[in-house]
This record gives C-alpha cells, sequence and structure tokens, in this order.
C-alpha cells in the first residue's frame, strides 16, 4: 500500500512540474507571442539589419510589413524581437544595410547587400513567402536566419 501511495504522489508531482514548465512557454492568445530573430553572421559590424515580419501572403508581395523591426550589430551578430503576435501565419525577411541608407542596394538586378528569410531557402532571387512562412499557435519562437 505505502508503495503504490508514493508512486502516485511521484506521478501527481511530475505531473504538476510538468504542467508548470508548460506554462512557462505557452502564452495566451489575448497576449499574442514573442518572435526572437537573430543573424549569426553579418560580414561586418557596419550599418544596421533591417527585418519584416508579414501576416499573409499578399502583404508579403506588397511589402506591407505587419511589424518592422531594426537591429544594431555587435560582434557581427543582430537580434530582435517582434512581440504580441497573434495566432496565424507569417513570414520574416531581413537585409544588412552595410552602408546605411536606409535601403537594400543592388548591382544591376543583383543585390550587393546580404538578406535573409525565415526557414533559410535555398533560393536565388527575393524570398518567397511559401518557403519561408511558419505558423503562430501557443508558444514563443525563436529563428536564425543566415545570410
Amino acid at each position: 500500500m505505502t508503495r503504490i501511495i508514493i508512486t502516485l504522489l511521484i506521478s501527481i508531482l511530475s505531473f504538476l512540474l510538468n504542467a508548470q514548465e508548460s506554462k512557462t512557454n505557452r502564452v495566451t492568445s489575448e497576449d499574442g507571442i514573442t518572435i526572437e530573430v537573430t543573424i549569426p553572421n553579418t560580414s561586418s559590424n557596419k550599418g544596421k539589419v533591417y527585418f519584416a515580419l508579414y501576416n499573409s501572403k499578399d502583404s508579403f508581395m506588397q511589402r506591407i510589413p505587419f511589424q518592422k523591426a531594426e537591429a544594431e550589430l555587435k560582434d557581427n551578430k543582430a537580434e530582435v524581437l517582434f512581440t504580441k503576435i497573434p495566432k496565424g501565419e507569417y513570414a520574416i525577411t531581413c537585409y544588412h544595410d552595410a552602408n546605411d541608407n536606409k535601403k537594400m542596394d543592388f548591382d544591376g538586378f543583383m543585390p550587393i547587400e546580404d538578406y535573409g528569410s525565415s526557414n533559410n531557402p535555398e533560393s536565388f532571387g527575393p524570398p518567397q513567402f511559401d518557403a519561408s512562412k511558419f505558423e503562430v499557435v501557443e508558444t514563443n519562437l525563436t529563428f536564425e536566419i543566415k545570410f
């Protein structure tokens, strides 16, 4: 009988600890979630990295972001947070504005500044929504985008 009670107590304690752990990662839908984005490998510490979070394919194609952010560079790394993001489908794009002129520069049709998007799709040309999209549900998200 004692063994059954001890096993039951351990099971209940384990359940409560797991429930507490899942509460820390879950966010109520009223608050939205936080998306942390890191660029670990910029080519220099010059300029800034500009980020755009899109909440639909249409807004992505029209370049109308749901939220924008910018990051200073330190040790060839940039980090930003998008906060209070409701459930839905999203994509992130970013570029390294190395010369700090607040636009992405091109040599003819070829970009001369580094850029990337969520999911790090391997493609030539501009980022595409379908390759970059992800789902926001109930937990905070972390992305590492590589240039």
